[in-house]
């Protein structure tokens, strides 16, 4: 049976015209009537935990995330077994795909708690190997999950390569939670610093494509500075030091870098990008 098409607003208060009086009166027998039904049939608590978890969850995008839910909520049923037997286990690319979803959905700045659940729900989800099976996270799992999400985001390997190195475990290696979350932060962060960066370059450039060589290393420089001189420690302090360099702080390092006599070169967004995430890598705190 195809499934119902959404209903606009106008449609949804036309529907509840066209229910009998007595059914919108709370209290009444109809509406006991149809509330009797709901709870009957499950669909109420079906409803109550879709909403209990958008709120730990709190996605960017509630509607797509509660489409998805129950989704995945049929999905499940169709595959449960009645006979009480060990549901099989769920294959690599379910469980990294699901991981995966989990981690779109709410900023890593939005909700510490939100942020948290759904860093939770993607450990456990690569855990599901059935009841019978250890749960946990191996290296492999892991790294291949960090490599999903750059991908996901368009993240050219050459420039994830080096912080990989020092965020991944070995593929047989137990990856423990705290390890985990600390290995999806530091990439959504470097995501998001590497946006930055790139609306600084095309601030740099004008428009034109390259922009010149001098003024792109003082401004990393400066970059740089900031993030030694803050003496942070947790990937997220990262782009606050930076979001500290004022207007005024880098115009003094473009211009000094202008006055200076040397030969004009340009340097192309790419270079410009790789270097930044370099000084990104620098600070990370390798695991293990």
């Amino acid at each position: 049976m195809a499934a119902a098409a959404p209903l606009l607003p106008a449609e949804m208060a036309a529907r509840e015209k066209r229910r009998p009086a007595a059914a919108r009166e709370p209290g009444g027998l109809a509406a006991e009537a149809e509330a009797a039904f709901l709870l009957q049939a499950g669909v109420s608590e079906t409803v109550r935990g879709a909403v209990l978890t958008l709120l730990e969850a709190r996605p960017e995008e509630p509607v797509e995330f509660l489409a998805g839910y129950f989704e995945r909520l049929m999905q499940s049923r169709a595959e449960g077994r009645a006979d009480g037997a060990d549901p099989p286990p769920r294959p690599l690319h379910w469980r990294l795909d699901r991981a995966l979803w989990h981690l779109r959905l709410a900023h890593h700045s939005h909700s510490r708690t939100a942020f948290s659940n759904n860093v939770s729900m993607a450990y456990d989800s690569l855990s599901a190997c059935g009841r019978r099976k250890k749960p946990g996270v191996n290296g492999k799992l892991y790294s291949e999950l960090l490599k999903m999400l750059f991908r996901d985001r368009g993240a050219p390997e050459d420039i994830i390569a080096p912080l990989l190195q020092k965020i991944t475990c070995r593929d047989h290696e137990a990856v423990p939670f705290d390890v985990f979350r600390y290995g999806v932060l530091t990439c959504l962060v470097l995501l998001e610093f590497l946006a930055k960066a790139g609306a600084l370059y095309e601030a740099l450039d004008g428009g034109s494509g390259v922009a010149d060589q001098r003024v792109c290393l003082a401004v990393l420089s400066t970059l740089e500075e900031a993030l030694h001189a803050g003496g942070v420690s947790s990937p997220i302090r990262y782009l606050e030091a930076g979001s500290k360099l004022g207007p005024d702080y880098l115009a003094l390092a473009m211009d000094k870098a202008l006055a200076e006599r040397k030969p004009s070169m340009a340097m192309k967004k790419e270079e410009f990008l790789k270097k930044a995430s370099t000084v990104f890598v620098a600070k990370v705190k390798p695991v293990g």
